[in-house]
């Protein structure tokens, strides 16, 4: 599938979620109905995925956690805060360089407007 139709269709699910819940709510809850709608639409979803971290070619005993990845291609960093900073953009280009990963989606569920939460990363 190609990269743009497949982010539209995560964001597409990403302002439907939002349609239907608003903002104010756990992480938790948008990561559990986006699922829902991105499996609905038949794209291959893992959920709280591991992702291991290598320092000078050892893995350390330590994991970051992806919250969602798409088709084994686009990671999606999840967040309901008050307004994404860039902390949170670094959080999510990491998450892209150790996975070895393109493209990726940081989207902020507590906003008036989903179109405001919606940040596309690209590593490279």
């Amino acid at each position: 599938m190609d990269d743009n139709v497949l982010t539209g269709k995560i964001i597409g699910a990403a302002i439907e979620v939002h349609r239907q819940l608003g903002p104010g709510l756990l992480e938790s809850v948008y990561e559990e109905s986006l699922i829902f709608e991105l499996t609905e639409q038949g794209l291959q979803v893992k959920q709280q995925l591991e992702l291991p971290v290598v320092y000078k070619g050892n893995q350390l005993n330590t994991n970051y956690r992806i919250d969602i990845l798409v088709n084994e291609e686009v990671i999606l960093e999840l967040k309901s805060v008050q307004r994404i900073e860039n902390i949170h953009k670094a959080q999510l280009l990491t998450y892209l360089k150790l996975a070895e990963l393109r493209y990726g989606l940081l989207l902020n569920f507590n906003v008036a407007v989903m179109k405001q939460g919606i940040c596309r990363l690209l590593n490279g």
